[in-house]
């Protein structure tokens, strides 16, 4: 059933229609409770009539959280609360056994994943909810709005006018190929001597696509000194992850992917047979930089990848690139490099392999890759046909069966391509700033607890525990929203070079691109400024982040809703959900490669060799702890290596998140519980902690997952950091030996 705009926005259920069968139960199972519970104070008021907790004229005398935690909270707010917890849980399992089980059971077993998803989980939840409300703010722009609003609204509907996509049909591409010098797999007399794999990336840049299929240029900020931006040089981009091409054709996803490869050749107009010839030539050739790569595991140590050099002395390590040239067309106008510009490059034998590779590879091959990644980019962008085709591939590697409705594609891909003017949009008409105090005052009570962890670990020599303890004084934290996503002004001079068609969706993109490229460049020289509001201004996102070289953390608006946040429900909630994500951002800055930066976010040995050997150690813990899980629904190992980051953030986050909620509970008093969970305060944060990670997903999406993600799976984000924390032992009985309470611990923080 279609649902307008107008419905979404301004239709508001009475409290009765708009919750649950399971909502009203507990209502109406309340309400009795409550009059039974009123009856019985009268009678004992009459008896003894002094009780400051007799009715009075004014009603009776409670708070909003009363403190006698034997009375459960009975706000609409716990009510909700306490449906979604009894709907996702699964009471009957032992949560000392498998507690993910007994938090998720019924929520994975309930739930049914729709056919344009891989998975159903919180974040997919609120996100349903946030892309309706951005559907409703998009089509709600008017004339009178300001530029960047008109753009957004002018760009979701050149994604919304399919009849003049249809229309357009390959031109767009083609007039971009054309650009190119051709296809070389869709023409007979394309000549190789007039092309160049340099040229490419030339031209790419000057059509506002990357520049990283050959090797990966990016603007940085100095690993060593961030007061300032450099260049650096690393590995190409891969269009499918290195892990499936070092298997090549022989691993399923990479055969689909060479299928689909030829196939929108054939709808672009070549012979088939070449078709499979040619770009079975370019998979060998992406094949060949695969195995040039270096794995994800191998990448961890940021100080290996600093290898600081000029131009000059790279066109004498790798002569046959004419690196001057290379980055000024790249970044001319409106940069010119030197001679004796730094240059970082994080993995010098790629480039010595790829000099050798280039050497050695026809052009009719490096202008069938060079051009197939640009048509892989802009498929989205196309004819139903093409996207058919995508589709089909997408739905044997993700198990997607059906695609995403065409106003929810372009919700996505506004936000994507206008995150600063779509984030404004957001917060203006949706965002609870009590979210952000809330979140603030979370932020400052879980640091503190940090703050007591770093204090009493007993492995840290005294220099590194201070210099740890000042890296947390030092921590950043961007919450919500920057104060600028509210002024028209800096909004109309970030977009004022931007010009956006309503029946141009292809040229869009390029005109998005070009512009976000130029800013890139024209800001390259500045001094850095860690607190810019641009690059915190993509505040619609469920997300939350730590930046090492900033030593910053963000919560975009985005996550400070729904499962994760409501200020109305208990704190236990509060802190068990959002409290765990803060936790594990704060972590971050201390986990194998957030501690690398010190408190200024520079690269630096700052750590004693004795504490770092001990910090390695612990953390090689936790490695063999997660590469010793098997995911049963999948019968894969986890890569503990790979993981190992996210799961040092998950244990310590959900600790300092207990040790907060205990803080805030000495300020504030005990909670009352939730109506019909027999479980303490307590008990209910790590139930909400585990709740934050339910997750109903498609066993193509968790093998994907499992092989590229640098996240375990939501299951062992539960069991693997609260199996290693005494305090959900304790407050569960968990006996020791038992699977949630095991004898030996994995504690790094």
């Amino acid at each position: 059933m279609s649902t307008s705009t107008e419905q979404i926005v301004n239709k508001e259920p009475s409290w009765w229609t708009g919750h649950s069968a399971l909502e009203r139960g507990l209502m109406i199972m309340i309400i009795c409770a409550g009059l039974v519970s009123f009856a019985l104070v009268i009678s004992l008021c009459v008896v003894a009539s002094k009780s400051p907790d007799c009715p009075t004229a004014t009603g009776i005398k409670v708070s909003s959280y009363s403190r006698n935690s034997a009375r459960p909270c009975m706000s609409p707010a716990c009510i909700h609360t306490a449906s979604v917890m009894l709907s996702n849980m699964d009471r009957t399992v032992d949560p000392c056994d498998d507690f993910y089980e007994f938090a998720c059971g019924n929520f994975i077993r309930n739930t049914m994943i729709p056919d344009d998803q891989q998975s159903v989980d919180m974040f997919t939840s609120i996100d349903d909810d946030l892309q309706r409300q951005l559907r409703a703010s998009l089509e709600a722009v008017t004339d009178k709005d300001i530029k960047p609003f008109r753009l957004a609204n002018a760009f979701y509907q050149s994604c919304m006018n399919q009849t003049q996509i249809e229309k357009l049909g390959l031109e767009p591409l083609m007039k971009v190929l054309r650009i190119l010098g051709g296809w070389p797999v869709l023409l007979d007399d394309w000549n190789a001597e007039d092309h160049d794999w340099k040229e490419y990336v030339y031209q790419n840049q000057n059509l506002g696509y990357s520049v990283n299929y050959f090797l990966t240029m990016e603007l940085d900020v100095d690993p060593k000194n961030n007061t300032r931006r450099l260049i650096a040089i690393d590995q190409a981009w891969l269009s499918v992850p290195r892990e499936f091409m070092m298997e090549g054709l022989s691993h399923e996803i990479v055969k689909l992917y060479y299928d689909y490869m030829v196939d929108i050749a054939v709808l672009l107009g070549a012979d088939k047979k070449r078709a499979i010839r040619e770009l079975g030539d370019v998979l060998d050739f992406e094949f060949q930089l695969a195995q040039m790569s270096k794995p994800e595991e191998e990448r961890r140590n940021s100080f290996k990848q600093y290898n600081p050099t000029t131009v000059s002395e790279m066109s004498k390590t790798y002569p046959s690139i004419p690196w001057l040239e290379y980055f000024n067309k790249i970044m001319s106008p409106l940069v010119t490099v030197s001679p004796d510009e730094l240059i970082v490059v994080k993995e010098p034998d790629f480039i010595h392999e790829l000099e050798n590779l280039l050497a050695r590879t026809p052009k009719r091959v490096i202008g069938n890759y060079a051009v197939w990644r640009i048509v892989r980019d802009n498929v989205d962008y196309l004819t139903d046909k093409l996207r058919q085709r995508k589709q089909l591939f997408w739905e044997r590697v993700s198990g997607e069966t059906e695609r995403e409705p065409r106003w929810l594609e372009c919700t996505r891909l506004v936000s994507s391509a206008l995150p600063i003017s779509v984030g404004a949009m957001y917060v203006r008409k949706y965002f609870d700033e009590d979210a952000k105090n809330n979140a603030m005052e979370m932020v400052a009570d879980i640091r503190k607890q940090f703050r007591v962890i770093i204090e009493k670990v007993d492995w840290m020599d005294e220099k590194t525990r201070s210099a740890a303890i000042e890296k947390i004084d030092a921590m950043e934290n961007l919450i919500a929203y920057p104060d600028e996503l509210l002024d028209d002004s800096k909004l109309e001079e970030y977009y004022e070079k931007l010009e956006i068609s309503k029946d141009a969706l292809f040229d869009n993109l390029i005109a998005v691109n070009l512009v976000a490229s130029n800013y890139s460049l024209e800001r390259f020289r500045q001094p850095v400024n860690k607190t810019d509001w641009v690059d915190f201004g993509d505040a619609a996102v469920i997300n939350a982040f730590y930046l090492p070289n900033e030593n910053s953390m963000q919560f975009p608006a985005g996550i400070l809703q729904g499962q994760f946040f409501n200020k109305d429900r208990p704190q236990y909630m509060n802190y068990g959900s959002i409290g765990f994500v803060i936790g594990h951002e704060i972590t971050h800055g201390f986990d194998d490669q957030g501690s690398q930066y010190d408190k200024n976010g520079n690269l630096d040995q700052w750590w004693a060799p004795q504490t770092k050997e001990k910090f390695l150690k612990k953390a090689e813990c936790i490695i063999h702890q997660y590469d010793n899980y098997i995911d049963d629904r999948v019968g894969l190992k986890l890569n503990g290596i790979n993981t190992q980051g996210e799961n040092i953030a998950d244990n310590g986050g959900i600790k300092e998140a207990y040790m907060a909620y205990k803080l805030w509970v000495e300020r504030n008093g005990p909670e009352p519980r939730l109506p019909g969970l027999d479980y303490s305060p307590e008990q209910m944060f790590w139930v909400s902690a585990a709740n934050s990670w339910c997750a109903k997903e498609r066993t193509e999406s968790l093998k994907l997952n499992i092989f590229t993600d640098e996240h375990s799976p939501s299951k062992f984000r539960v069991i693997g950091p609260l199996s290693n924390v005494p305090d959900f032992a304790k407050d569960f009985n968990c006996p020791l030996g038992s699977k949630m309470n095991p004898v030996k611990k994995c504690v790094v923080w």
